[in-house]
């Protein structure tokens, strides 16, 4: 049969409308379906194991201080934020880009109520501190963990993969790299055959002191070429002392002291040692090489801004040039308690902990 002219037409017509019917529904079922315009489930292996990430977090929780320092470096402002140790409720090197944000508790002890309440898509904790509260936080958002809280290219990276910002946590890490390699080329050119040195890393508290081995101060000092003390080898996070008799052991070609300055007690404590005639024939010491260092910089802030500036305390210190590109890169722009023992100590005057981190208090 042949169709008429007009025939056709209402045949092409008719067809055409049936088209744009289809095109509709698609174009709705599309807006209606949810995650149709989300990206592929993505799994983000961590200290938890695997959490399965269907889209971009957009809303972060951060409970420990390294992963709150690690945001701001990647350009993420936290719904929520633990308090930090020193200069409360926030460092101040954070207040800036933190100021409005909601804090949830302490690193040791965060407040799951009002996490919950803040109704985030991603939780950023650490097993050393969570493991115990894994479960809880899992029925709250996705969460993912560190093994540690002084590791902070781990939190970097797993901060960076977890939200989409793989190019800058590369980018952070590169100029990293950078100041690594121009500090070693310099100091070795400075000190020559004195080099590397024996460093301490020496906290006191008001009643006594402790010597750091491992943890964020140590770690980025072995990065840098220092060696450590013979006494603190093999002895976990370090050594907790309480008799000036132990100060031999702080024996190192140069000193770093952590200081609260606004803790008179931890003040008078640290000169009463610093008099005793032990501390005087230490070879720091008579090398006039004690430094006084701040304390959030070195093993509070945990991230890859406080290893910035505590870099920025050694080019200051040993008197090293900082050019311009090799200076530290700023923020972007755009639970389980540890034993009392880590703050009480134990009977004897010198203790050693082979396991565990110390507890920041």
């Amino acid at each position: 049969m042949t169709l008429r002219p007009h025939s056709r037409h209402r045949w092409a017509m008719a067809l055409l409308a049936l088209f744009v019917s289809l095109a509709s529904l698609i174009s709705l079922e599309s807006l209606l379906s949810p995650g149709a315009h989300a990206g592929e489930e993505r799994v983000i292996a961590n200290a938890f194991g695997d959490t399965r990430l269907a889209d971009t977090p957009q809303r972060v929780v951060t409970l420990y201080q390294g992963a709150t320092d690690s945001a701001v470096a990647l350009g993420i402002t936290p719904v929520g934020v633990v308090d930090s140790w020193l200069e409360k409720p926030m460092y101040r090197y954070l207040r800036d880009a933190l100021g409005d944000v909601e804090h949830v508790g302490l690193e040791t002890q965060p407040n799951l109520e009002k996490v919950a309440w803040l109704d985030p898509d991603l939780i950023v904790a650490t097993r050393f501190r969570h493991e115990r509260v894994q479960p809880l936080l899992a029925k709250i958002a996705p969460t993912v963990a560190t093994g540690s809280v002084f590791d902070f290219k781990a939190t970097l990276r797993l901060m960076a993969d977890a939200t989409g910002r793989e190019d800058r946590a590369r980018e952070l890490l590169r100029a990293w790299d950078a100041r690594v390699a121009d500090f070693r080329r310099r100091i070795s050119a400075k000190l020559g055959d004195a080099w590397p040195q024996k460093a301490a890393v020496v906290r006191f508290k008001s009643d006594h002191l402790r010597l750091y081995s491992t943890g964020f101060a140590g770690s980025i000092l072995d990065e840098l070429g220092f060696e450590q003390p013979e006494a603190v080898q093999d002895q976990g996070w370090g050594m907790k002392l309480t008799s000036e008799e132990n100060i031999p052991v702080i024996n190192a070609d140069v000193i770093f002291v952590l200081l609260e300055p606004d803790d008179p007690a931890i003040a008078r404590n640290y000169r009463h040692w610093a008099a005793h005639p032990l501390w005087q024939r230490l070879d720091a010491v008579r090398h006039d090489r004690v430094f006084e260092v701040d304390a959030v910089n070195w093993i509070m802030g945990g991230g890859i801004l406080a290893a910035n500036a505590m870099l920025d305390d050694l080019y200051r210190h040993y008197g090293l040039d900082t050019h311009h590109d090799s200076a530290a890169p700023g923020p972007a722009t755009s639970v389980t308690a540890m034993p009392a023992a880590a703050c009480t100590g134990g009977a004897s005057s010198m203790s050693r902990a082979h396991d565990g981190e110390p507890h920041a208090c």
